[in-house]
């Protein structure tokens, strides 16, 4: 196997599947399945599960949502697996749907399997020997807002997803959606945030016509073909998607996005190598983003602000399971410095009035 591929490991305890119970259904749920089943886990993310089976000679993916959590609205494996029936056909970057599992008896949750797109995805550290050249990361992020811009173009309509969302007061709910969340999973007094959620519901902008949106765009939920990581082979981690308004999405993209004149402490908490030298500024993926849409980018700092501050809710609701002993992954004690550090991030966008 290309050493560049996204690599499994050991399922971490606490996480183990019922590899029975598993085997059985995916007999009865897909044509040709048989033999042994083993398991692995890719170890990265921080929400829904997701585990590599080996039944037989074929391989599958199995995602099933975290254990403990209080928001079920946010880990619907239903809803996703209905939307990767619906794109599929459309955007071949989505992963193939195989089958879903209602029955909570099985695992302890409903979960769906799909097939797997074996590929690079890029974190905060780089595989030995990835060409990651100034050249090459110049050509990646062209690829990168041009799939954005490509996901916002699919007809949702002709693919039968026009109930998936409502469009009509998408932002408003969303900021009103998170300033609740954040309430709801609170843990620590960050005063920054006291000033950020007013400003955003006072000074909401238009929103454009709705289309898709992944509201999770970034790095680490891209698949890269490992021979020309430029070509963008997979996207994942569609539990957020909806209808709704483009350039919250972009602006979910930027928030993510830290730059080379970023602070230190941003780029070392950053999400992804997006200030390795070759890559765009933040503004310059918006003005491309415009190019490609034809859409007004005029109010981007108001989503890059939003942006800002969802991530940190996001990263408080993780944290908020750990600080209630909800989950034991270790890697989510440090968590609430994020959610500090995101709050002075989106409280100076606002002071700063600049992306």
């Amino acid at each position: 196997m290309n050493p560049l591929i996204d690599q499994t490991a050991a399922v971490r305890p606490g996480e183990e599947l019922p590899l029975d119970k598993v085997r059985d259904f995916l007999v009865e749920a897909i044509p040709g399945i048989q033999g042994e089943i083993a398991v692995e886990q890719f170890p990265a993310g921080h929400s829904n599960l997701t585990y590599l089976l080996k039944v037989g000679g074929r391989e599958l993916v199995l995602r099933r949502p975290p254990f403990g959590s209080k928001v079920k609205t946010a880990h619907d494996m239903g809803r996703e697996f209905r939307i990767f029936r619906a794109l599929h056909p459309v955007y071949s970057r989505v992963p193939k749907p195989l089958a879903f599992c209602e029955d909570e008896s099985i695992i302890g949750a409903r979960f769906y399997v799909m097939e797997p797109i074996r590929g690079l995805i890029l974190r905060k550290e780089l595989p030995a020997g990835l060409d990651f050249s100034p050249a090459v990361v110049d050509r990646l992020c062209e690829s990168f807002i041009q799939n954005l811009a490509d996901l916002h173009a699919v007809d949702y309509r002709a693919v039968g997803l026009d109930q998936m969302g409502k469009p009509e007061g998408y932002l408003q709910r969303q900021v009103d959606g998170w300033a609740g969340r954040y309430t709801g999973s609170q843990t620590d007094d960050i005063p920054e945030i006291s000033r950020v959620i007013p400003w955003l519901k006072a000074n909401l902008p238009a929103s454009p016509a709705a289309t898709l949106v992944h509201n999770d765009y970034k790095y680490d939920n891209l698949i890269l073909d490992p021979d020309d990581i430029t070509k963008i082979i997979g996207v994942l981690d569609w539990e957020m998607s909806t209808i709704g308004d483009p350039l919250a999405d972009l602006g979910g993209a930027l928030g993510y996005w830290v730059q080379a004149d970023d602070p230190d402490e941003l780029k070392a908490q950053a999400f992804g190598p997006t200030f390795a030298p070759g890559s765009w500024t933040r503004r310059h993926l918006a003005e491309r983003y415009a190019e490609l849409t034809g859409r007004d980018i005029s109010n981007i700092h108001y989503y890059t602000c939003f942006a800002a501050f969802r991530i940190a809710v996001i990263i408080q609701q993780i944290y908020y399971r750990f600080n209630q002993g909800l989950t034991r992954d270790e890697r989510f004690g440090p968590l609430i410095n994020m959610v500090k550090l995101l709050a002075r991030v989106a409280d100076e966008l606002i002071k700063r009035g600049e992306i």
